[in-house]
């Protein structure tokens, strides 16, 4: 169990910017957030582009890590202004980008290589081979799907190099990460509408 959290991080999610301090403030190491668009917390505050620079400068300024969340499935007609978001972002000085699109992640993996990609949560990989086809491809980090048992992330972290993530502490739906057929229904896609915890 040593050897698996050796070099933890921690991170903190927040929506706005009072959180973004309250997290700096108190010893985070790296913090992510997501913009008005393309990002699975619909019903969160979020940020547009001058407050999203405003954030990062913030972070950036205390040696903090910001990671963008881009961590929704993006539609056809969707795919420029997403690319354009995750460019600016980098531009803007994000220290990586967090995405569930498959699409997009080879987009920007081939088009932008210097972007430093992590495979979102909300992909759901949950196993060794599937860690190991994202590594191949070119991403930077995994997230884990939050489904999986310490004995399993022990495994994947000993049989991979790409750098490994994990949620240790936060919601965990009845269903699969990302894979919520209710809170498609509501939210447009599978975003975190949480209707089955706001229904109890």
């Amino acid at each position: 169990m040593e050897d698996l959290w050796k070099n933890q991080n921690c991170f903190h999610l927040f929506g706005n910017f009072e959180c973004l301090k309250a997290a700096v403030q108190n010893g985070a190491d790296s913090v992510y957030l997501g913009t008005n668009s393309f990002n699975a917390r619909a019903r969160a505050k979020n940020f547009d582009l001058n407050t999203l620079a405003e954030a990062i400068k913030y972070a950036k300024l205390r040696n903090v890590k910001v990671h963008i969340a881009l961590n929704i499935l993006i539609k056809e007609y969707e795919f420029e202004d997403a690319v354009k978001l995750a460019i600016t972002s980098y531009n803007l000085g994000a220290d990586a980008l967090i995405i569930q699109d498959l699409g997009l992640i080879t987009y920007l993996l081939k088009n932008y290589p210097e972007i430093p990609i992590h495979a979102s949560t909300q992909m759901t990989t949950h196993n060794l081979e599937g860690v190991k086809q994202l590594e191949k491809m070119g991403i930077s980090r995994v997230v884990l799907s939050r489904e999986l048992s310490v004995p399993e992330i022990k495994n994947i972290c000993k049989n991979t190099n790409v750098e490994i993530e994990t949620f240790i502490h936060g919601a965990l739906c009845i269903s699969y990460s990302g894979q919520c057929l209710f809170s498609s229904i509501i939210g447009g896609r599978s975003r975190k509408s949480w209707p089955l915890r706001s229904s109890l």
